[in-house]
């Protein structure tokens, strides 16, 4: 536990809350977004809310990978399945989340060879195994993740595998803030995502107090650094000058990882991505460049899939929009949990209707 007990410890946590209080001015409301699955899990198991002032209200955005993919891409996925000697690998969070007709899971429980994760680089050694098969990996997932598949694309490449092909749904965060502070929902500020940061750096969000006006604020997972955060965000909207605040420095620095991003660039370019709730934003997913191409599932290895069909009376996508607190949703709870999720912003761990299941988070 080292490096985390201290951000843990109850007089620092309350001190913290104290300082929010006493700063945030009484006659305003703070509206606040965090834009990562695991804030909005953590502010969740925390109880943070329990310790802030009512008038700074905390919305969960499109931070949860999972929840982000649309059901387009787990069509996709579920008739890769259904294909005759071919093997899906993929993350655990994906395989509850519904599609039109189906699941993953429900593919698995008919007979389908789907293998659960914790690495990409598990995924070679499979097809290594299985060379009568193609091995579908469905690579979900924002700058955080993308590195770990480019890896693996760039060892198939390396070692010349024939049977392995990537499935992309990855997105990329700069597009999806540009949406978001322009998609309705007024906000004061974003808490932004510290994973993400430490290998993108500061400079992808310098746009949003420049064109928006908006505070920034580069936070942790603990409950001191989201504290942290809310506290940086409080001040810069009080003093009118917002900027992006690096309140993670033991993790996020400036310049982020760039052997980590020239190793993406190197496999992926930008392209159109559907964002669950949000839509189609351009130039916020990655796919594989054009001269790897052989192993793009969708061009070496193209499946046939309908018009995607939403879960009808989920609300998932306007909660990842801020519009819509998890237990406003007629789904949340019954018929909608994480046994019988509806929804995949209740399969994800990451997800905000999972957290508010979870740990009884309300507005």
């Amino acid at each position: 536990m080292r490096h985390l007990d201290e951000y843990r410890r109850k007089g620092l946590v309350r001190g913290l809350a104290a300082a929010i209080t006493a700063e945030a001015d009484p006659e305003k409301i703070y509206t606040l977004m965090e834009v990562c699955g695991t804030h909005t899990m953590s502010v969740a198991r925390s109880g943070l809310r329990s310790l802030l002032p009512k008038n700074i209200r905390l919305l969960s955005g499109p931070g949860c990978p999972v929840c982000v993919t649309g059901v387009g891409f787990v069509d996709a996925a579920v008739a890769y399945a259904r294909r005759p000697d071919t093997i899906v690998c993929t993350f655990g969070d994906l395989v509850k989340v519904p599609g039109s007709s189906g699941s993953l899971a429900r593919e698995r429980a008919r007979g389908a060879d789907i293998h659960v994760l914790y690495s990409p680089a598990e995924t070679l050694p499979i097809a290594a195994e299985n060379p009568d098969k193609l091995v579908v990996f469905l690579g979900v997932g924002f700058e955080t993740t993308t590195p770990t598949v480019a890896a693996l694309v760039d060892a198939a490449v390396g070692g010349g595998v024939k049977n392995f092909a990537l499935l992309s749904a990855h997105k990329t965060m700069p597009n999806a803030l540009r949406a978001l502070c322009t998609g309705g929902v007024k906000l004061d500020g974003f808490l932004l995502p510290g994973h993400v940061s430490v290998v993108t750096g500061l400079e992808i969000y310098r746009f949003v107090p420049e064109e928006f006006g908006l505070a920034c604020a580069v936070t942790g997972f603990e409950a001191a650094d989201i504290l942290s955060g809310i506290l940086a965000l409080v001040r810069q909207v009080n003093a009118g000058e917002p900027k992006v605040q690096n309140a993670y420095p033991r993790a996020v620095t400036a310049g982020g990882n760039p052997r980590a991003r020239a190793l993406v660039d190197k496999y992926f370019q930008a392209c159109d991505a559907d964002w669950r709730g949000l839509g189609v934003i351009p130039g916020s997913g990655l796919e594989l460049r054009e001269e790897f191409a052989d192993y793009d599932a969708l061009k070496a290895y193209p499946v046939e899939v309908g018009e995607p069909v939403e879960p009808a009376g989920c609300r998932c996508g306007d909660v990842l929009r801020g519009l819509l607190h998890p237990t406003e949703c007629p789904l949340f709870e019954r018929p909608c949990n994480p046994g019988e999720p509806l929804g995949a912003c209740m399969v994800s761990n990451e997800g905000a209707c999972a957290a508010a299941y979870r740990y009884g988070a309300r507005t």
